[in-house]
């Protein structure tokens, strides 16, 4: 009688970790659902500075269209980014974009010193420094999760509960590689 008693709590304290086990598993993907929509927020409030970035600089440079229509092009396929990966590379392009408009304004110095300017480059350097900080703590909460749902338990319980790997919030390659060449400005 006494071994059926130890059976049975050996099967209470196994089902109990399982539990446990699954339960830290729903918190970690909550957390890094929580964590993309943080970043989702940052990615909008960038997406909406940049028609007023770039039309209080085409009164002054109306003539560098091409540059122009590139961040707008860029800022459309960055909204329309679906799923981290998605997201990451097109957001890379948007920044090198950015990145030639702001290089662009050097060669106008009406322009740098354009109180509205000034404000709009203020503002989206704080935007950028939020969505880094946001980038870090979903990539932190993926990280966590997709630790979780490979180590022992928490790789039988994970498929269970349908858990897949989450992927990471990176700028692949080449677009890195966008934002880290220098841009091309021509005054022709």
């Amino acid at each position: 009688m006494s071994a059926f008693w130890v059976f049975i709590g050996i099967i209470v304290i196994v089902a109990a970790f399982a539990v446990l086990t699954y339960n830290r598993i729903v918190a970690l993907n909550q957390r890094a659902d929580q964590a993309f929509a943080d970043v989702d927020v940052q990615l909008k409030q960038r997406h909406d500075l940049v028609p007023n970035l770039v039309e209080t600089v085409k009164g002054y440079a109306a003539h560098e269209k091409e540059t122009l229509d590139a961040v707008i092009s860029a800022r459309n396929a960055a909204t329309s980014a679906q799923g981290p990966a998605a997201q990451g590379q097109a957001e890379g392009v948007l920044g090198a974009a950015l990145g030639r408009l702001f290089a662009l304004a050097e060669a106008y110095p009406d322009l740098k010193a354009n109180t509205n300017f000034l404000e709009l480059q203020r503002e989206l350097a704080d935007v950028e420094n939020k969505l880094a900080a946001a980038r870090r703590f979903f990539n932190n909460a993926v990280q966590e999760f997709n630790t979780i749902i490979q180590q022992i338990p928490g790789n039988f319980i994970a498929p269970m509960g349908n858990f897949k790997q989450r992927d990471f919030f990176e700028i692949p390659e080449a677009a890195r590689e966008t934002l880290e060449a220098a841009p091309d400005v021509s005054f022709s």
